[in-house]
Order: C-alpha cells, then sequence, then structure tokens
C-alpha cells in the first residue's frame, strides 16, 4: 500500500469516526424544538440544581430554585448551546444530548465540573420573587 493509499484510508476512518463523537449531540434547531414552551427543571448527583424556562426566539429565564430569576437568551455555536444572562454577560455553554429520561447537559467553560440532567419537565410556572422583596 503506498502513502498515498494509507492517506486517503486515515482521512475515510477520521470523517467516519467523527459523527460518532457529535452523535446525541443537540445542534440549535433541535435543542430549540425539545425544549421551546417547556418549563425543564435540573438536577445534579440526585438534588435539585435549577430551572429553566425556555421562550420563542430563543429566550429563556433562569433560576437556581431560590425565587431569583434571571432573564438571558441562548445561541449556538461550535455544536454548543450557549447563554448569556441579564446578570452575566459571559456566555455559559453547554452541549445537551437527549436520551430515555430527557436531557443532559455538560457544562463546556469548565469541562467535567458540572454536568446536569432534566429532572422533568413538570408543565408548570416557576417561582420567581419580585426583587428586593423584604420581610
Amino acid at each position: 500500500m503506498n502513502l498515498f493509499t494509507k492517506g486517503v484510508i486515515f482521512s475515510l476512518a477520521v470523517s467516519l469516526a467523527a459523527p460518532a463523537v457529535a452523535e446525541g449531540v443537540l445542534d440549535g434547531e433541535a435543542f430549540d424544538a425539545y425544549t421551546r414552551g417547556k418549563t425543564l427543571f435540573y438536577g445534579q448527583d440526585g438534588a435539585a440544581y435549577g430551572a429553566e424556562r425556555y421562550f420563542a426566539d430563543r429566550r429563556v429565564q433562569w433560576t437556581f430554585l431560590d425565587g431569583e430569576c434571571k432573564e438571558g437568551e441562548w445561541y449556538e455555536q461550535a455544536g454548543q448551546i450557549c447563554f448569556v444572562y441579564e446578570d452575566n454577560p459571559d456566555p455559559q455553554c453547554w452541549t445537551f444530548r437527549k436520551n430515555g429520561d430527557g436531557l443532559t447537559a455538560d457544562f463546556k467553560n469548565v469541562p467535567g465540573m458540572t454536568e446536569l440532567y432534566e429532572a422533568s419537565d413538570l408543565d408548570e410556572e416557576m417561582i420567581c420573587l419580585a426583587p428586593n422583596l423584604g420581610v
């Protein structure tokens, strides 16, 4: 086998393997189709982590389930779903995969640090308290 043939075989093997790496990762269109109009609750390590409501035009509202909600939006970039919020313009980028139980999300800003899973789509409102309410 000559060097050219080996190169062609290697290139073909790499191109065939590439989709397997990204298999199951939702692109922006699939993410939008799955989430739009829903309120999803996320968990981490068996505990509640937060909830996000997904609106049209890629707008979102996030809470850590503490009654404080943040408005934001998301966009697709380099195969990741990135969020920016009113209090933090730095993108928070994730990869989302759909499995039998819902979504799993892997935080890409610090790989391996945060993996979330969809706890449920409860089809109910998140609790967002008005800002600066005192007792």
